[in-house]
């Protein structure tokens, strides 16, 4: 019997519409099944096709009555986004289109248009089809792959002038089984020679690749009715944004278990990215972030346990995964993960973090102060540096006066630094994702009078204007504050305010541009998390999509068309309203290009800035490589030169440290295992982007001292320039 056939056996025919869009598939299956699929010996497992239940059924019916009535975009089920939830399900199913061929989705043409009729009213079994002959040409494509590991990678030849893409996202699909089969002996091909390249012998790479197409194959036989209903659902839901999503029962679990921060592991959120797991953002104050290697955007390959043997993850579900890399406090994880800027998915780093729990105490604001020295003038400039926007509730629930909060922390703070003397304050919200939403209303709050700080409309175009009511200043002096794509949300909130205000510059790089509120719903099924609102500044242009972009640009390593709001697909657009009466405390616009020429001056004479525009520029000659060789020769000279960049970027940056260089890469990679040991690792190397926060507060003072006290005469903004 075909898979086909026990798709048909697997299911009874209904007497309603859902017959006909279900019959259509059915048909496709059958027809595009081959009959070359070998009969398999008899103690081969065989894949069991996977079927909706009821309860998936009710809540696919709620979730496309919550999609068009509640949800901020005004978006209908039609033909059209029929086939945009098509596509958007073959990218997670088969985003490298390394699985299907043109012939098999020439039999979904079907059913294609028809996805939107059938998600209305809970007929899920034309996306079960769909993922149940994945499922099957994924079995198909690895067993191929094993077939060709277990012939002896001897066999291959790396004399040809052959490439590989490093994405396919975004080209043609295979158009049968036999170009296919030939793509997949390049991708073989492409992940022995990264292992030989890497010193690793044959024997030991064969095992390597053994196990990982073996793990990925077992997962594949155990697909379960929940995972195709996430998938299918996840298509649906990312249509109208990509914050609005589906969680399964499991999931869910996960996900309240993440919000409440009880979860002893490394602090990393995660998501999957087709057969990946790939890391979102890390927690403040949390293991991850605090021993510093793993980065937003980094894809894990594996997962080993203290000295235990890697488990390779590729292809696993993600709640397998979690629960793979949650594990006791003090206990130690090894992440096997391909690097965000690495040049291709064959090259990996090991990093070993150990398992805590994230304490509200390690996301605190916290201070310094650094000395600057400007033509015979000294400067003390304060700098405050804020994880996240933080409340310790339960406190504040339980009526203890003494409370930690982002507000509360920050205010005393400004307080110690003021006895310091110093001359200018510099608020650094690099890598803020956000956090509580009136933390950022009150924050704002210390450095103006008072006003309205930002604005949210919600789906029936409803405005609710924040305020800040009190009217004292923590904070009058002159103001920096430092962003880049990582701060987001209410990071966006309080940097755009302060740049609305005229209250002070915005440095640094362009902000995520998350300017949009989720809610979390429950179902009968799982939960929905839908976006129901919209923030927007006070000068009335909102923060989804566009960010904030800063007064004075420093360039950053962050790939922005990989990590931003502006990279998702189906993003909320950017829009405005109307502003709200708000001051303006300073008028930059007679400085600001002096202020411009004096930063790039000193940047250009910097060899701190020097050497990031150098790493900058190497990583983007990286991420610009489309294809790899598969010639050995070739591919070596290719690997070696990377190497030596690595190499001398990573030397430059230890003598500007005043540090001995690195004889070899080896030595390089051998410090790296040693800092991954020190939970507690800071890195440093962007410190003079602190300093010239400092630089530019002290340009403000010496071109314009009413700059030094928002009590100077200032104007009144009903209307400010939208940023």
């Amino acid at each position: 019997m075909t898979i086909a056939e026990r798709i048909v056996a697997h299911r009874a025919p209904a007497k309603t519409a859902r017959t006909g869009i279900c019959k259509a598939l059915t048909i496709a299956l059958l027809v595009s099944t081959p009959l070359a699929l070998q009969a398999k010996v008899d103690d081969s497992p065989v894949y069991e096709p996977v079927a909706p239940t009821i309860d998936q059924a009710r809540a696919n019916i709620l979730i496309a009555r919550q999609l068009q009535f509640t949800h901020f975009r005004d978006l209908g089920i039609s033909d059209e986004l029929s086939g945009d939830v098509f596509d958007s399900y073959l990218e997670y199913l088969d985003g490298q289109r390394i699985y299907l061929t043109q012939e098999d989705l020439n039999k979904f043409n079907r059913v294609k248009n028809q996805l939107g009729a059938a998600l209305k009213t809970g007929q899920l079994q034309p996306g079960f089809d769909i993922y149940n002959l994945v499922q099957q040409r994924i079995i198909e494509r690895l067993q191929f792959a094993l077939g060709l590991i277990n012939n002896g990678i001897g066999e291959l030849d790396f004399g040809t002038d052959e490439s590989i893409l490093l994405d396919r996202s975004e080209t043609s699909w295979e158009a049968d089984k036999q170009a296919l089969d030939d793509l997949w002996v390049k991708r073989i091909k492409n992940a022995v020679l990264a292992q030989r390249l890497n010193g690793t012998d044959d024997e030991t790479i064969e095992d390597n690749l053994r196990r990982r197409y073996e793990g990925q194959l077992k997962r594949a036989y155990q697909a379960r009715s929940e995972d195709a209903f996430q998938a299918y659902m996840n298509a649906f839901t990312g249509m109208w944004d990509p914050h609005t999503s589906y969680f399964s029962p499991r999931t869910s679990e996960n996900f309240n278990i993440n919000m409440s921060l009880s979860l002893e592991g490394i602090g990393a959120v995660l998501q999957s990215d087709n057969e990946y797991t790939k890391v979102v953002r890390l927690v403040p104050g949390g293991p991850a972030s605090k021993q510093g290697q793993l980065q937003p955007a980094d894809r894990i390959v594996s997962v080993a346990q203290g000295d235990e043997k890697p488990v390779n993850v590729i292809g696993w579900r993600l709640d397998e995964v979690v629960d793979l890399i949650r594990g006791p406090r003090n206990s130690v994880v090894t992440l096997e993960v391909i690097p965000a800027n690495a040049s291709d998915e064959t090259i990996t780093k090991a990093i070993a973090i150990k398992r805590d729990e994230v304490k509200l105490e390690e996301q605190s604001a916290s201070k310094d102060v650094i000395e600057l020295e400007r033509s015979g003038t000294d400067y003390t400039v304060g700098v405050i540096t804020i994880p996240t926007f933080y409340a310790d509730f339960q406190a504040m629930q339980a009526g203890d006066p003494n409370y930690k909060s982002t507000t509360r922390d920050v205010r005393n703070l400004i307080t110690d630094l003021e006895e310091d003397g110093v001359d200018g304050l510099v608020i650094d919200l690099r890598n803020n994702g956000g956090g509580a939403l009136h933390e950022a209303n009150d924050l704002v709050g210390l450095f103006i009078d008072k006003g309205p700080t930002v604005q949210i409309r919600n789906a029936n175009n409803d405005v609710q204007v924040l305020n800040d009511e009190d009217p004292s200043v923590a904070y009058d002096g002159p103001l920096v504050v430092l962003t880049n794509r990582m701060s987001a949300s209410a990071s966006e909130i309080f940097a755009g305010a302060i740049q609305d205000y005229g209250r002070g510059l915005v440095v640094g790089s362009q902000t995520f541009g998350k300017g949009t509120v989720q809610a979390v719903r429950p179902l009968n099924h799982g939960q929905l998390k839908i976006t129901q609102s919209k923030f927007y500044r006070v000068s009335g242009g909102s923060t989804q999509h566009k960010g904030v972009i800063p007064d004075i640009e420093i360039p950053s390593r962050i790939d922005k068309t990989r990590i931003g709001e502006d990279a998702l697909d189906h993003a909320l657009p950017w829009d405005q309203i109307e502003a709200v009466p708000h001051e303006r405390y300073f008028d930059f616009s007679g400085i600001i290009d002096e202020l411009r020429t004096r930063h790039e001056e000193r940047f250009s004479a910097s060899p701190e800035f020097s050497l990031l525009q150098q790493e900058i520029n190497f990583l983007n000659e990286q991420r610009e490589m489309d294809s790899v060789s598969l010639n050995f020769d070739n591919r070596k000279s290719q690997h070696e030169q990377i190497e030596r960049t690595r190499l001398t970027i990573a030397n430059a940056r230890r003598e500007l440290r005043g540090d001995e260089p690195f004889a070899s890469l080896e030595d390089l990679e051998d410090w790296q295992d040693q800092q991954a040991a020190e939970l507690d690792t800071t890195d440093d190397e962007l410190d003079f982007v602190i300093r010239e926060g400092g630089h530019i507060m002290a340009d403000m003072l010496e071109l314009d001292r009413h700059m030094a006290s928002i009590t100077s005469p200032r104007q009144f903004a009903a209307q400010a320039p939208t940023q």
